[in-house]
């Protein structure tokens, strides 16, 4: 223990510690400054940064005897506070900077210790110093935080006035298309909005803290756990197994289709018969503290029996591999694509081109700032309440609840203010193993991951192994035919693998009218990390092909890229590769207000491409659903509020897409004739037990479906509360009418699911559209990729907020950069941290990114003509950057990541 002196937003503080204890811990733990986060807890993300006698810190890796004593120390409380910010905090509110918010904080106090150095930046100033400090964010494709990091800076050298950072609301009051900061905004670039782990420190003093211990192996029978020496450990409580489980110990897995090999029921809450993939969990430790917890797990003696370990769909797909799942063959759904003639012939035709090759996708990390945490504890009602990062809280209420022995309406599932997730909470993670603690021990109970295993146990993106080919007429340069055949390497677990294998067929060769396509996509078991949800969920595998393809035969047919495409394009009478009609016909445009730009970049590459550097530019078509296959649906209420103002019951899950904003600003155009002012419609954090289903946050369909289900519960709030004169009832009034105060609202989306044996359907009847762009350089010795500028055009349908959907179009960029060069879990000791899971700092993203949108195609199934945002723009930024690679070289990459091992091999084969 040590004692110092310290001043802690310029006020003089008492500290007592333990010398190893870091300041991250202390700030959040003994002073309760719990604006300072900490994400990976290793000094890579950068999220806990403070500043320490005027250097920015990294206060998750500097231990309190490095603390010199009489040390000054700013926090982000120190900074600015509600109702008074400070310009850098104005700044990210009006440039969106702030979309999960985890990692703001921590941006803001670096961004201060920047401009106390140099209050004249440029922006590579700004980047190189946000590179230097290892601040990471996986939301905003970073250009967001440097527009405000320089317009605050104006502001501090009295160049603007601070008005200037301040938004303007419309002369006509309407926020819809508009920039409008989030609700949420002003809480997270204070610190002050309260994440998972920050409600964990807030938790009654009878709280349980819990530790799981994992397999470090990838496949074996367990033979014996032995927890004696564990349970005498100080503080601990309880030491749970697969026995004290209540329920069936199992996470159903949402099988639902006939043709399903399995039963759903694959995986453990905690493992009782076998370990199926590295970082199952064999035994959960409840202690009194976190490091009891810690210390006591280490005790825990486990005996296993070592399996073979089938790492890929191929080695679990070979004749020699034994069953994972006892009785469930490896390869456990199929799911072919029988469209338009055969397709054999085509190929064997003298007068066409072919294209083929065979790809393999990567196992792309989620790689959030804030690792996995939940809580849970019994109310007074009775019900166990769960708080996590779910963004599907009804569903994982269903998934979770005969595993740990009770009905769905007994769990109250509700969600955190939490880091971006991109997907990997669509499945249940911590909450069972919470749940499950709660209802043995009796006592709340709090779990946080730290990184590794945030890595380590949590799902990836699913890689899938395709082989495809393409053929197209020589003489008119019509794509004639597709086949494709490919295998998805789902790990041990089958949550959602059917809906993912079906995208194969929904999106390899989308964008393109195709009249002949056959194609069989499989879902393999395997021991490597189990496939959870990503953004772009299957659509980025399919592009890969798809985009390659296309590109490939462009070029045997001696045509330029964009106008092949253009060429081949969805038109009026073209259908999709499931056979049905697009929603919308926005490729023909988008692709003529590329083509300008793409004239002008190959004219620049050309220009500045010498015999060392390679420059290339690259294009990628992207078509992806706004919904889940075939019919989808949402409930929701509103509740009129005695201040004439309206609470929004919608568990519409805001993990970073801005749920807060895209209900609010819904809601806001849609009781545009009572005037209600913005600031008087409130958003509500999701909870199953308060809320009605509305779906989860998934699949790019909360603006459209849940939505439209606002928009219909705010029509039965106009046509209920009008009164003759035109005007609209009070709260009083509607009251005093003896009228209702709550308007329920319902949607249902009308699409039709593929067919089990042809894979022809509708499944989505509001689609997002975008084109990417992409400059790269490619150091011909190295192998090394820099990706110079990306622009993008895209049908969106109307845009709700502009801030939001240009912060989710950033993100895409950032995110399929390190798809398309770095990001890899293949590794599983290599690769489980964010810098060996190869994250993208800010100098591998460039500033140079511009988006152009085209709003004239409304939807008719959408809210005002909306369609998504989140996901649509994920699924070919990466095929740009890929395309443009071998424009500048002549490599052509069948394996993602691209790295520059990789790409040296493809330019050497290419010569």
């Amino acid at each position: 223990m040590l004692q110092k002196r310290l001043f802690i937003n310029g006020v003089e503080t008492p500290v007592f510690a333990p010398a190893k204890s870091t300041l991250a811990e202390v700030l959040r733990e003994q002073l309760h400054l719990t604006g300072t986060k900490v994400g990976c807890g290793q000094g890579q993300c950068g999220a806990c940064s403070v500043i320490l006698n005027g250097k920015v810190v990294r206060s998750c890796i500097t231990k309190m005897s490095r603390v010199p004593e009489k040390s000054y120390i700013t926090t982000i409380e120190g900074i600015g506070a509600p109702g008074n910010l400070h310009p850098l905090q104005k700044a990210w509110a009006l440039y969106g900077a702030a979309q999960c918010g985890f990692c703001s904080p921590g941006f803001i106090v670096s961004a201060k210790g920047l401009l106390d150095e140099n209050d004249t930046p440029t922006r590579a100033d700004v980047r190189n110093w946000f590179q230097k400090h290892r601040n990471a964010c996986r939301c905003t494709g970073y250009k967001p935080l440097v527009d405000a990091v320089m317009a605050a800076a104006e502001v501090l050298r009295g160049d603007a006035p601070e008005e200037s950072l301040e938004f303007k609301m419309p002369e006509d009051g309407r926020i819809w298309g508009s920039k409008y900061p989030r609700p949420t905004a002003e809480a997270k670039v204070t610190g002050t909005l309260d994440y998972g782990a920050d409600l964990g420190l807030k938790l009654p003093d009878d709280t349980l803290c819990l530790a799981l211990v994992q397999a470090e192996v990838n496949h074996a029978n367990i033979l014996s756990i032995d927890t004696s020496k564990a349970e005498t450990m100080p503080g601990v409580h309880a030491v749970l197994t697969a026995k004290d489980v209540k329920g069936k110990n199992r996470i159903f897995g949402l099988v639902q289709s006939p043709y399903h090999k399995g039963d759903g029921w694959e995986r453990p809450i905690i493992s009782d018969t076998k370990v199926f993939q590295y970082g199952d969990v064999l035994a959960v430790v409840c202690a009194s503290t976190y490091e009891e917890a810690n210390a006591a797990a280490k005790e825990v003696a486990v005996e296993l029996e070592m399996l073979p370990a089938y790492m890929s769909a191929p080695e679990a797909m070979a004749d020699d591999a034994i069953e994972i799942h006892p009785g469930t063959p490896n390869v456990y759904f199929t799911q072919p694509l029988i469209k338009g003639d055969e397709t054999a012939p085509v190929f064997e035709r003298d007068d066409v081109v072919v294209a083929q090759g065979d790809f393999v996708t990567s196992r792309q990390p989620h790689m959030p700032i804030e690792p996995d945490v939940s809580f849970g504890y019994m109310g007074e009602d009775e019900l166990l309440h769960i708080h996590s990062k779910s963004i599907a809280v009804h569903l994982h209420a269903f998934m979770i609840a005969e595993g740990i022995g009770l009905t769905p309406d007994k769990i109250a599932m509700a969600s955190n203010p939490m880091g971006g997730t991109f997907g990997y909470k669509l499945s249940p993670t911590s909450e069972a193993l919470v749940g499950a603690a709660v209802l043995v021990t009796g006592r709340p109970c709090f779990l946080r991951y730290n990184y590794h295993q945030q890595m380590t146990y949590t799902g990836k993106r699913s890689p899938f192994h395709i082989s495809a080919r393409m053929a197209a007429d020589k003489s008119t340069g019509r794509i004639l035919a597709l086949e494709h055949d490919y295998a998805v390497d789902h790990g041990p677990y089958c949550e959602m693998a059917s809906v993912l294998t079906g995208r194969g067929i929904q999106f390899i060769g989308a964008g393109y009218d195709i009249p002949n396509i056959r194609g069989m996509g499989r879902t393999v078991c395997t021991n490597h990390a189990w496939g959870a949800a990503f953004r772009g969920f299957g659509g980025v595998q399919s592009y890969f092909v798809g985009e390659t393809l296309v590109e490939d035969l462009a070029e045997a047919l001696g045509q330029d890229p964009l106008e092949f495409r253009y060429a081949n394009c969805y038109r009026e009478g073209s259908t999709t590769p499931t056979g049905a009609t697009p929603d919308v016909i926005a490729l023909p445009q988008l692709l003529d207000a590329l083509r300008p730009k793409y004239k002008e970049a190959k004219a620049r590459t050309a220009r500045n491409s010498t015999e060392k550097i390679k420059k290339g530019v690259g294009i990628a078509v992207g078509v992806y659903g706004a919904g889940a296959d075939g019919m989808d649906t949402a409930e929701v209420f509103i509740q009129y509020d005695p201040d004439n103002g309206v609470t929004l019951g919608c568990s519409w899950e805001d993990h970073g897409q801005g749920a807060d904003i895209g209900a609010v600003g819904t809601t806001h155009e849609a009781l545009r004739p009572m005037g209600i002012p913005v600031e008087k419609i409130r958003f509500s954090w999701p909870d199953s037990s308060k809320q009605p289903p509305a779906g989860p946050a998934g699949a790019s369909r909360s603006q459209v479906v849940v939505g439209s289900a606002l928009r219909a519960a705010c029509t039965a709030m106009l046509e209920t509360l009008k009164k003759a004169d035109g005007g609209f009832m009070t709260y009083d009034e509607a009251v005093a009418a003896e009228k209702p105060t709550r308007f329920e609202g319902t949607y249902s989306s009308q699409g039709s699911a593929c067919d089990p044996d042809t894979g022809l359907g509708d499944p989505f009847v509001n689609c997002m559209y975008t084109i990417y762009m992409a400059e790269v350089s490619v150091e011909v010795a190295t192998g090394k990729v820099k990706v110079d500028r990306v622009s993008c055009v895209a049908d969106l349908g109307a845009i709700n907020n502009r801030l939001a959907v240009d912060g989710q179009i950033y993100g895409c960029i950032a995110q399929g950069i390190g798809l398309a060069l770095s990001e890899d879990f293949e590794d599983i000791k290599k690769h489980s941290t964010m810098i060996g899971g190869g994250f993208p700092y800010i100098e591998s993203i460039p500033d140079d990114m511009e988006i152009e949108y085209f709003e004239n195609n409304l939807r008719e199934h959408g809210p005002f003509g909306a369609s998504g945002a989140g996901e649509g723009p994920m699924v070919n930024p990466h095929m740009s950057v890929i395309n443009a690679i071998h424009d500048a070289c002549g490599a052509r990459i069948y394996r993602l990541p691209a790295t520059p091992e990789r790409v040296l091999e493809a330019i050497r084969k290419a010569q």
